[in-house]
C-alpha cells in the first residue's frame, strides 16, 4: 500500500488554516499538519518529516521567505509552495529564486489551489523515488546493466530515471564503448512502454539504398523485389521504443523523412499514398560531433534540435576512474561464469595495471581485455602482463613450459589462435566495428577479413 504524502500548512490566520485544511482533505489523500508561525514550523520539522509545505509569505516575526530558506537548509528535497497576496508578485518570484517550487496568489480558487498542490505532490513523489533509486544503486553498484557508483554515473542514473517517466525524444552522446546502448535500453525498461517492443537499429550497417524501406516499410509492388507488404522497423516498434544508433551516419534523404516522423508522428511506407500514424518513442545515439556535421551540412539542423530535446551524455572511462575496479570485478565474475572458470579473484598487480591504464575504447575495451584474460587464464587468481598498447598477455601465455610439452602443430595452433583473436579485437576496436575500415587498416580484402573473423568467432557488432 503506497505511503500517504504529508503536508504542512503554515499561516498566521487561524481561519485560513482551517479553510485550507478542509479544502485539501476534500480533494486529496494526505496527512495534514497546520501551524500558525514560522517558529512553530521549524520546531515541527525538528520532530517530523514532510513531503510538501504550503507557506504564507506575510507572517509576523520570521516571514515565509526566511522560513523557506531555513526549511531548504534542513531538507533540500522538500517541495515548498508559497502563498502571497495579490499585487506582490515580485516577492513570489524572489521565493522561486530561493528554492520554492511554485506560488499561488490570494485570493485563489479552490481548483487552482488543488492543481498546484497536486503538481507539488507529483514532484515530491518523483524525488522520493529518485532518492530510493540512488540508495538502491549505491547498495547494488549497478543499474540496468550499467555498473558504477561514481558521481558521473550517479548523474546518468538520475537523468535516466527522470526522463524515463516521459515520452520526450532523447539524444544519447558519448565516445564509443561508453554504454550508450545500455542507457537506451534502461530508459525503455523504466518507461510505461516497457511491455512493448524495443527495436535497436544500427544505422551504419544498413545500406543507404534500403535504409528508408527498412525504417518505414513498403507496399507490395513498390519496387522490383517488393513481393509483399512490409511494415518496417518503426511499425515493429509500435507502442514501444526505437533506438537509432549512430544517427550521424544516416543520409540526408532519410534525415528528411525522419524529421517528418518526429514532427507528425506519421510514416509513409514506400509505394503507399497515405501516411500511417505511429506511436513510437525515439531515442538516438551518436559518438560523433553532430554540431560539426551541422556546419558541414552533413546533418540537418532542424532534425538535430528535434532529436536533442533531452541530451544524455555518457562519460568516458577516464572521467570515472573510480569505477574501474568495480567494473573489473563485474566482468571477471561475468566471464568466469560464461566460460566455466573457477576464478576467485584478481592479482593486485594486474588490478593496479588495469586501473592506472587509460582506456581509449572505454568500458567495451576494458570488458574485452578482461574477457581475453579470463579465456586464457589457469588457476584461481587472474594475473596478466599488460603490454604498452594495453593488450593483456596472460602470465606465461607464450613462456609457459606446458606449451613446449605439446606437439609442435598443437602448440603453434594455440599461440596463433591467441594472437589472431587478440589482433582482430584490437583492429575492430580501432575501427569501432567498421569492417571496411578495419580491412583497409590491416591490408586485407574485406571478404578475407570477414572469413578470418568468422573462423575465430569475432563479431564486429560487439565494437559498435
Amino acid at each position: 500500500m503506497p505511503m500517504k504524502f504529508r503536508l504542512v500548512i503554515v499561516d498566521d490566520e487561524p481561519d485560513m488554516l482551517a479553510l485550507l485544511k478542509r479544502s485539501v482533505r476534500l480533494h486529496m489523500e494526505c496527512d495534514i499538519e497546520t501551524v500558525s508561525s514560522a517558529a512553530a514550523a521549524l520546531e515541527l520539522f525538528q520532530q517530523e518529516s514532510f513531503d510538501l509545505a504550503l507557506v504564507d509569505i506575510r507572517m509576523p516575526g520570521m516571514d515565509g521567505i526566511q522560513l523557506l530558506e531555513q526549511l531548504r537548509r534542513q531538507d533540500p528535497w522538500l517541495t515548498v509552495i508559497m502563498m502571497t497576496a495579490y499585487g506582490v508578485i515580485e516577492v513570489a518570484v524572489e521565493s522561486i529564486k530561493k528554492g520554492a517550487y511554485d506560488f499561488i496568489t490570494k485570493p485563489f480558487e479552490q481548483d487552482d489551489l488543488i492543481r498546484v498542490l497536486q503538481k507539488g505532490v507529483e514532484r515530491s513523489r518523483l524525488l522520493r523515488e529518485n532518492r530510493q533509486l540512488r540508495q538502491r544503486i549505491q547498495k547494488e553498484e549497478s543499474f540496468h546493466d550499467l555498473v558504477g557508483v561514481s558521481p558521473a554515473m550517479q548523474n546518468v542514473y538520475d537523468t535516466i530515471q527522470m526522463i524515463s517517466k516521459t515520452d520526450v525524444t532523447v539524444l544519447i552522446t558519448g565516445e564509443s564503448g561508453t554504454g550508450k546502448n545500455l542507457a537506451a535500453r534502461a530508459i525503455h525498461a523504466l518507461s510505461s512502454r516497457s511491455a512493448s517492443a524495443y527495436v535497436h537499429v544500427n544505422c551504419p550497417t544498413v545500406p543507404e539504398n534500403i535504409l528508408e524501406s527498412e525504417l518505414f516499410g513498403y507496399q507490395k509492388g513498390a519496387f522490383t523485389h517488393a513481393t509483399h507488404d512490409k511494415k518496417g522497423l518503426f511499425g515493429a516498434a509500435e507502442g514501444g521504443t526505437i533506438c537509432l544508433d549512430e544517427i550521424g551516419e544516416i543520409p540526408l534523404s532519410v534525415q528528411t523523412k525522419l524529421l517528418q516522423v518526429l514532427e507528425d508522428k506519421q510514416i509513409k511506407p514506400l509505394g503507399q499514398t497515405r501516411s500511417v500514424q505511429v506511436d513510437v518513442r525515439v531515442i538516438a545515439s551518436t559518438n560523433q560531433d553532430l554540431k560539426a556535421k551541422l556546419i558541414s551540412r552533413e546533418f540537418r539542423e532542424d532534425l538535430y534540435y528535434r532529436l536533442n530535446v533531452i541530451n544524455l551524455h555518457m562519460p568516458a572511462l577516464r572521467e570515472r576512474q573510480e569505477d574501474i575496479p568495480l567494473l573489473i570485478q563485474h566482468f571477471v565474475k561475468h566471464f568466469s561464469a560464461l566460460y566455466d572458470k573457477s576464478l576467485k579473484g584478481i592479482s593486485e598487480d594486474f588490478l593496479r595495471k588495469l586501473t592506472l591504464r587509460r582506456w581509449p575504447g572505454n568500458v567495451r575495451e576494458l570488458a574485452n581485455t578482461i574477457q581475453r584474460a579470463v579465456v586464457m587464464s589457469s588457476g584461481e587468481i587472474l594475473s596478466a602482463d599488460v603490454s604498452e598498447d594495453g593488450a593483456p598477455m596472460v602470465s606465461g601465455e607464450f613462456q609457459d613450459s606446458s606449451l613446449y610439452s605439446l606437439p609442435y602443430h598443437q602448440a603453434k595452433h594455440q599461440v596463433l589462435s591467441s594472437f589472431t583473436t587478440r589482433y582482430l579485437r584490437q583492429l575492430l576496436e580501432r575501427s569501432e566495428g567498421n569492417v571496411t575500415r578495419a580491412a583497409l587498416d590491416c591490408g586485407l580484402e574485406r571478404q578475407s577479413l570477414q572469413q578470418i573473423m568468422k573462423k575465430y568467432g569475432v563479431r564486429s557488432d560487439e565494437y559498435k
